[in-house]
């Protein structure tokens, strides 16, 4: 049964060009049994075989940053009175966020001012002192080295208020390091300060906060993945139950670090976000890079219809 239709295969197999060969695998079994028929071969089916020169695209895990955050600590010690926000709150920019305890600022502040008052009522008596001694040395009345002296004390209580003053503002701006305002308009990550603390500079951050409508995500790829990125290849970014589909970046938005992790080898890779994003995506959360790599060997790729599967062979 099996050698009748073998010596029949090989002679319609040299009538044949050979493009239609890889077609023959789908509709040889109907053709060899018209042939045993004796009846006319039914015109066979060809498909063209292209190669695939494009190049598959590859991920890397990443993750969501902000462009603009601030962990504010205190710039001088005492004791922490209020706590004016919570976390999850937006704020604006200069808002207060909490206040430590100023009393002792306060009074500095307010005994500078006071010899800042004090100063100036003896520069007023000095210049007044100056004046009459002109008058008298135009007079003849008092001799040079009077009219020095005079001139000496009004230039040396001048100095004085200027001096008294400038001790005046830095008692001032130490009274208002104890407010902690926002540096610009945002959202409060965390505060782990509570009310009672002691607040030391450059101790614990005292509030954390970021700017949301300014994002992106960063990734750790290896130097050869990097390079490609570099030839501005498509870039796609996946936020998983954020989004339904993956964020089509253009490659100017793509900042690839001039740095590499001795340690991992790896270089870091920053994308930034369109500002449309749901409000719902924040800093820390997982992200996927997506980016189309360069196609090193072409692949032949057939319809699978075309493939016929006896047992285990194909």
């Amino acid at each position: 049964m099996l050698m009748k239709p073998l010596h029949r295969l090989i002679r319609l197999t040299r009538l044949m060009p050979i493009f239609a060969l890889g077609a023959m695998v789908g509709t040889g079994t109907s053709a060899l049994a018209q042939a045993d028929e004796g009846q006319t071969p039914s015109p066979l089916s060809y498909f063209t075989v292209q190669a695939a020169g494009q190049g598959a695209w590859r991920s890397q895990d990443a993750k969501v940053e902000a462009l603009r955050d601030a962990a504010l600590s205190a710039q001088v010690a005492g004791a922490i009175t209020s706590v004016r926000v919570r976390a999850g709150e937006h704020v604006k920019a200069g808002q207060e966020l909490l206040r430590i305890d100023s009393r002792m600022a306060s009074q500095g502040a307010a005994a500078s001012a006071a010899q800042v008052a004090a100063a100036q009522a003896q520069l007023a008596v000095a210049s007044k002192e100056y004046e009459r001694q002109q008058q008298l040395f135009a007079k003849r009345y008092i001799s040079q080295a009077a009219l020095d002296n005079a001139k000496a004390q009004w230039q040396a209580s001048q100095a004085q208020v200027r001096a008294l003053q400038a001790q005046a503002g830095v008692a001032s701006t130490q009274s208002g390091l104890h407010t902690i305002t926002a540096p610009f308009a945002g959202v409060v990550a965390s505060v782990p300060a509570t009310q009672g603390d002691m607040a030391m500079p450059g101790g614990k951050p005292l509030v954390q906060m970021y700017d949301p409508s300014a994002l992106r995500i960063t990734a750790a790829l290896s130097q050869a993945q990097a390079q490609q990125l570099q030839a501005g290849v498509p870039v796609q970014v996946e936020l998983p139950d954020v989004l339904p589909q993956r964020l089509e970046i253009a490659p100017e938005q793509v900042q690839i670090l001039p740095t590499a992790d001795p340690l991992a080898h790896t270089v870091p890779v920053r994308v930034l976000l369109p500002t449309d994003l749901p409000q719902r995506l924040t800093p820390g959360m997982f992200a996927r890079l997506w980016w189309q790599g360069q196609a090193q060997i072409a692949e032949v790729l057939i319809p699978q219809s075309a493939v016929i599967r006896r047992a285990e062979l194909v």
